[in-house]
């Protein structure tokens, strides 16, 4: 039993890593913020963490703040919420890892973005995400027939005057 809980935990916790991108509201850089003591989190929060208890004092201060943040989002879920982190999670344990490094990157460069930027790409990917799959797939196939030259005349043209996603949302895969 204490195995399955040891295990439920771990797996739990990755979740929390992958998912965070997906619940992420991205803040502008600032000044190095001050780590989180394993004593301020709830007993629900060292619960979930407990893997963590005994290095939690020599984790970088961002790498606290993340699980702290991601425990307490965990916490906040509902469980279809859960189920679809769960998912989340699976899938990408199923990626190769040259794929995992290419979806870091690309996060990385949405991270880079400014506010109003990261924005218009939620909001394109929100509605391209209400596209049926055959739009979906007739867009992502259209990405990728164009040349360079067409691709950053999309890009220019969805930054310039707001489009519907079928106009401005350009994936950089297909599914």
């Amino acid at each position: 039993m204490r195995t399955i809980s040891h295990t439920l935990r771990a797996t739990l916790l990755a979740l929390l890593l992958v998912s965070a991108p997906a619940f992420a509201q991205v803040a502008p850089p600032s000044a190095p913020q001050a780590g989180v003591t394993w004593s301020s989190l709830s007993g629900e929060q060292r619960k979930l963490l407990s893997s963590f208890s005994g290095q939690w004092d020599h984790l970088p201060a961002q790498r606290q703040q993340a699980l702290a943040r991601g425990s307490e989002r965990w916490l906040n879920m509902n469980t279809e919420q859960k189920g679809e982190a769960r998912d989340r999670f699976q899938r990408w344990r199923t990626l190769p890892p040259e794929r995992r490094q290419v979806l870091r990157d690309r996060w990385e460069q949405f991270r880079s973005l400014p506010p109003e930027r990261q924005q218009a790409v939620r909001e394109n990917f929100r509605r391209f995400r209400n596209f049926t799959p055959e739009r979906r797939q007739q867009l992502r196939q259209q990405w990728q027939r164009a040349t360079p030259e067409q691709r950053q005349q999309m890009l220019q043209h969805s930054r310039e005057r707001p489009q519907p996603a079928a106009q401005s949302f350009h994936p950089r895969r297909s599914r």
